[in-house]
């Protein structure tokens, strides 16, 4: 499946691919084939709306090769738009599905981000629900950040271990630049930015039922979780994200998908 061929429905100027899970791995195995290199962004309201500031960001997502539904109100407003098939492609749950094909696909995995250990822990977790999963490499980065030498020399590290997926957990909107900006430095065919799927799948942070993932009240969850980090996130997002998504659908404010 080409992604040229996949079309994006304009949520606020982010395209988000009209895709499911299903789509998004033949997709993943096509560039794994082929050796295409280009990265991944599972957006959801916050990277939207952490784009309406930020046309730089904003330019990143529209230039990946996929940005996939992460939320389901980018799974709505796609359907509303006339993408019937489109579901929700949220990172941890893709995960899951990449390394389950991995087995018989013999991918390659290198993961990238969270606090020390946490990688190595997801490694380890996972190995142990999908036995005989590839992992070659992880790497824990510093909170500042890297000198061109140090960068240079992680670079070198992962390209050494010859991934096909290099996983970056740095959460929005950290994990986007460093993919763009890494984008024909790393070798591999694809790079996914998951956040906190890494903390999720190691074990470190509770998920939200099943019910309140598909009913759109995830976030109310993770605020509960973490009200320090995400309260102010969420109660400040996700008002204004409503507001100007109606603004966008009465057509009162156009956005053009800037690439």
């Amino acid at each position: 499946m080409e992604t040229a061929t996949i079309e994006r429905t304009n949520v606020l100027g982010v395209g988000i691919s009209a895709i499911n899970i299903p789509m998004t791995l033949e997709v993943l195995d096509a560039w794994i084939q082929h050796k295409h290199r280009t990265y991944v962004c599972i957006t959801g309201v916050h990277g939207v709306m952490e784009s309406q500031a930020d046309p730089e960001l904003r330019k990143i997502h529209n230039q990946a090769g996929l940005v996939t539904p992460d939320g389901m109100p980018m799974v709505w407003l796609s359907r509303l738009a006339g993408h019937k098939h489109v579901d929700r492609v949220y990172g941890p749950d893709l995960m899951l599905a990449v390394c389950a094909t991995s087995l018989h696909k013999g991918y390659r995995h290198y993961f990238y981000g969270g606090n020390q250990g946490v990688p190595e822990l997801l490694r380890d977790k996972l190995q142990e629900r999908f036995p005989g999963l590839q992992v070659v490499g992880t790497y824990s980065p510093p909170f500042r950040p890297l000198t061109p030498d140090e960068d240079a020399a992680i670079v070198a590290r992962i390209n050494e271990a010859e991934p096909d997926i290099v996983w970056v957990g740095l959460s929005t909107p950290k994990q986007e630049r460093w993919m763009a900006a890494h984008l024909g430095k790393i070798q591999a065919p694809v790079m996914i930015g998951v956040g906190a799927a890494f903390d999720f799948h190691a074990g470190l942070k509770p998920q939200a039922p099943r019910w309140m993932q598909r009913s759109g009240m995830e976030w109310l969850f993770r605020m509960l979780s973490e009200p320090k980090r995400l309260a102010r996130r969420y109660l400040q997002n996700n008002p204004r994200f409503v507001f100007a998504v109606l603004m966008q659908m009465l057509g009162l404010r156009r956005y053009k998908l800037d690439t």
